[in-house]
């Protein structure tokens, strides 16, 4: 028996459907960034990253080093194990402190990413409600869809926003035990939620409410607490899942909720009581991040004025930018290959870093380039964007929208 031969034919099968994916062996500059080395075969050369889930830049801001170095001295690099065998570093108590308050919950846990909190939680919530329906948005992220898959409960997928479809399938569950899974902002097209509205439903239809924050805390709302507490529907949320990797430039998840769920998935989730702690320095790190967003609104508000001019001068130039209400800017292409040539065109020419993104990650014939502005990206970088951008178009024979004339 050959068993290499599975595996080689698995990777043939993702080459010829042009979903094989390729890594950019890409190394950050501390104090320059979106500026980054690319180890290209030909050797290093400087790009400018545009899709950096980095949105603010945090990972390289002085205070977050400084206390990532800091604890790392004190403490040592490692966690020791898991928070049973090994205790709980100091630090991850105060992580976990910090993201309770920024969401106005009386709990928080601390999970090692944002795939494992909603792989893990929504799984061990729902197995701890007796008979518990799942209604999930069509357009939610595969963690959250692994973690429904794994909860082995009923479920129920309603049409992406449609309300009038959520409010059709709570109806029908009757008075079973329900739990409405969703997020607030959809990453791959870059819109909102109703958040309110869908509490509206979930009281209504006496419901429980998921939600994931990923690409919103730290970028939305006073504090930085997401959409939710942008719409002031915080309160109205059983649970909150986010990311620390991503605005707040550190790595982990979490959920924040009542002490009681959050104790509750502490006691019974395998993704939780098994996997090694987070470090006290990443800890460290992290709540450096949150404390400073908690206050300072400079990098919120320099971030939406950047990607609107992103989104403007893109549309300016005639290219097909998808609408988004949000800071993430989608431009579509609509075939794999073009795509694909589109990104490693950018690259290879032009020193622009954006990667591809194709099927599974959206369905086919919606591939696109996802753009991710920050406030760090001025207006030169901006400019060279969009001449690249239409370059390559032209290159590839994209069509362009007829760019309007001044006295028009």
């Amino acid at each position: 028996m050959k068993y290499d031969a599975f595996f080689t034919g698995a990777l043939n099968r993702l080459h010829e459907e042009r979903r094989y994916r390729v890594f950019a062996d890409l190394e950050r500059i501390a104090g320059r960034f979106p500026h980054s080395i690319w180890h290209a075969p030909q050797g290093p050369r400087e790009v400018v990253i545009w899709c950096s889930n980095d949105y603010l830049g945090m990972g390289q801001h002085p205070k977050v080093i400084g206390a990532m170095v800091e604890t790392a001295t004190r403490m040592g690099t490692g966690a020791g194990g898991t928070r049973n065998i090994a205790g709980t570093n100091h630090p991850l108590v105060e992580l976990e402190r910090e993201l309770a308050d920024l969401h106005g919950k009386a709990s928080a846990l601390v999970f090692t990413s944002g795939y494992v909190s909603n792989q893990t939680g929504i799984p061990t919530i729902a197995r701890l409600i007796p008979n518990c329906l799942i209604l999930s948005d069509e357009y939610n992220h595969n963690s959250m869809i692994e973690g429904i898959r794994q909860a082995g409960c009923d479920k129920r997928i309603f049409r992406h926003n449609d309300l009038a479809h959520l409010e059709e399938l709570l109806k029908a569950a009757g008075d079973r035990p329900k739990l409405i899974a969703f997020e607030s902002i959809y990453s791959m097209d870059g819109d909102i939620a109703p958040i309110n509205a869908i509490c509206d439903l979930a009281e209504r239809y006496e419901a429980m409410t998921y939600i994931d924050e990923v690409h919103a805390v730290g970028m939305y709302g006073p504090r930085g607490g997401g959409v939710s507490e942008r719409d002031g529907a915080m309160h109205r949320i059983n649970v909150i899942e986010g990311t620390l990797g991503k605005a707040f430039g550190s790595l982990g998840g979490y959920i924040a909720a009542s002490a009681d769920i959050c104790d509750a998935v502490r006691s019974y989730a395998p993704g939780f009581i098994f996997t090694t702690a987070l470090p006290p320095a990443v800890c460290a790190a992290t709540v450096a991040a949150i404390k400073h967003l908690k206050t300072s609104t400079w990098e919120r508000e320099r971030h939406q004025e950047r990607a609107a001019r992103v989104k403007a001068v893109l549309t300016a130039a005639g290219l097909p930018v998808m609408d988004s209400p949000t800071h993430i800017v989608p431009v579509m292409v609509g075939d794999p290959e073009k795509c694909k040539a589109a990104s490693d065109r950018l690259l290879t020419e032009h020193g622009i870093y954006i990667q591809p993104i194709n099927y599974p990650t959206v369905p086919k014939g919606t591939e696109r380039l996802r753009i991710a502005p920050s406030p760090y990206h001025d207006d030169g970088l901006i400019d060279a964007l969009a001449e690249a951008l239409v370059e390559v178009w032209q290159q590839l024979g994209l069509p362009l929208k007829r760019r309007p004339l001044a006295a028009e």
